[in-house]
């Protein structure tokens, strides 16, 4: 008897709503937990950035970071941009929106010209590269591809 009326409340619609309505609410709040989260890392590393600006580059930032809004906040994840300091394993990156990257390239960076493997010794200043990472507390991004390419002057005036 109480085995048939548990079976009839798993048989009815009700009951499968209310499941399905659970699942809906559960994937929305995982999609709610990975916003913020991502939200969350790209604010700290604005402040980490901020707040070692001046020991990454021994100087004072140009713009405020009291000022609010999307732009700034530099891309915690990668850098595109032409090298302007190199000191292995340490790059200095002036990325596409004039701000100064510190990139960490680790042994097992993976640096290529174009689809050729090369290391990070054989990087040098000006050249333009693209920067895949995560960033750390020191407000620095640690390289997991290097890829140097044609800078977009160049491409530009050879009509790539």
């Amino acid at each position: 008897m109480v085995k048939e009326k548990i079976a009839k409340m798993f048989e009815s619609k009700i009951f499968v709503g209310i499941l399905y309505g659970i699942g809906i609410v559960i994937i929305l709040l995982l999609v709610l937990s990975a916003g913020i989260s991502i939200g969350f890392r790209k604010a700290s590393f604005g402040r980490a950035w901020g707040e070692n600006y001046e020991r990454n580059f021994g100087m004072r930032p140009e713009r405020s970071m009291l000022m609010l809004g999307k732009e700034n906040f530099p891309n915690a994840h990668g850098a595109i941009g032409k090298i302007i300091k190199i000191e292995l394993p340490t790059l200095i990156v002036q990325d596409k929106d004039s701000t100064e990257k510190v990139i960490l390239a680790a042994n097992d960076t993976q640096v290529q010209r174009m689809r050729e493997n090369i290391t990070a010794n054989d990087l040098k200043i000006n050249d333009f590269l693209v920067v895949i990472g995560s960033p750390n507390e020191q407000g620095q991004i640690e390289a997991k591809l290097i890829r140097l390419v044609p800078s977009p002057e160049l491409m530009m005036s050879t009509g790539f």
